[in-house]
């Protein structure tokens, strides 16, 4: 009755921890007991990347070659490519990165890869709409520094961009056109197949024990209150500094930021002022759920975050240089 009795108790926990169990002869407990997910990923709290949703094609090409066009800036000098390097990790190296005007943007420039899983844009959240926050980009003039009235101007110049649009859209190239381009375009800037996302699915030689420790750890820890789903993240809102300071604000409220890919994204939070994953973890922990972790906990930790990373266009997402 005893065993049996645990037995249940140990499936209870499993349920709340968000953890599947596998059954041995020996029942649950000690070196016989295998943590792995469980017919899926239906009872953790993070889900795989889902399938790439249909997008036009010839859109996204748009959409391609206007992320890469300097003609979207003030001074056509920066393009949205400026920041968000696509051949690295989808942002940059940079704590603070310069704006079309030359000054210091305001906070560290997240990285747009997978940003089609975001409920909110933006580190403060102001936009729930990707056109509204595309549109709101290239007009502030601390970042491109430029109007869309202008940047169609220039585009309807060139006589070949033109064409690709009316072949595209069924019209000539507007302010409309041009934003739902770059929202496309960014739609399709998922990197799947990251470690994780294929045990999440069933392969569980993906994880060393490490980093199957890490996320145990992950998750008892508290980390996964607030980073979960299908962007680790990215889906609510959360006040930075809650038992600690953790960085200067404000913001004092800020989206919570995903999680993929954050082994390659440094520097960190939105001040760029963790350099590394494992001051970030450290700082993390302290500030938002009062734990002092070891040294041995923050590797491991860092250990599991680093199977977050993906691929784009078949190649996994690296630091930028």
């Amino acid at each position: 009755m005893r065993a049996r009795r645990w037995r249940w108790a140990c499936v209870a926990l499993a349920v709340l921890t968000g953890a599947g169990l596998i059954w041995t002869r020996d029942g649950v407990g000690g070196a016989a007991a295998q943590l792995q997910p469980a017919g899926g990923a239906a009872v953790e709290p993070i889900v795989p990347l889902p399938a790439e949703p249909w997008l036009d094609e010839a859109r996204v090409a748009l959409g391609e070659r206007l992320f890469h066009d300097t003609r979207l800036s003030g001074s056509g000098t920066l393009s949205c490519a400026s920041c968000h390097d696509l051949a690295s990790n989808g942002a940059s190296a940079a704590a603070l990165d310069i704006g079309d005007g030359g000054d210091r943007l305001g906070v560290n420039t997240p990285t747009v890869f997978n940003v089609a899983y975001s409920y909110r844009l933006g580190w403060e959240g102001r936009f729930r709409d990707a056109a509204r926050h595309a549109a709101a980009l290239i007009e502030n003039p601390r970042i491109m520094g430029a109007s869309l009235p202008t940047v169609v101007e220039r585009l309807r110049a060139d006589d070949a961009f033109a064409a690709a649009f009316r072949s595209a859209y069924g019209r000539t190239i507007d302010a409309a056109n041009v934003v739902d381009a770059l929202v496309e375009f960014e739609r399709s800037l998922a990197t799947p197949n990251a470690p994780f996302d294929r045990w999440l699915k069933g392969e569980a030689d993906m994880l060393s024990e490490v980093e199957f420790e890490g996320y145990q750890l992950f998750k008892s820890t508290g980390c996964s209150s607030c980073h979960q789903g299908i962007a680790v993240g990215a889906n609510l809102f959360q006040r930075q500094g809650v038992f600690r300071p953790l960085v200067p604000p404000p913001p004092d409220i800020v989206r919570v930021p995903g999680l993929r890919n954050v082994a390659a994204t440094a520097p960190y939070f939105h001040d760029g002022s963790a350099a590394t994953l494992a001051e970030a973890v450290h700082r993390m922990a302290r500030a938002q759920l009062n734990a002092s972790l070891s040294d041995e906990e923050v590797d491991k930790l860092v250990a599991f975050l680093g199977t977050l990373t993906g691929e784009y266009r078949g190649v996994p997402v690296r630091p930028a240089p």
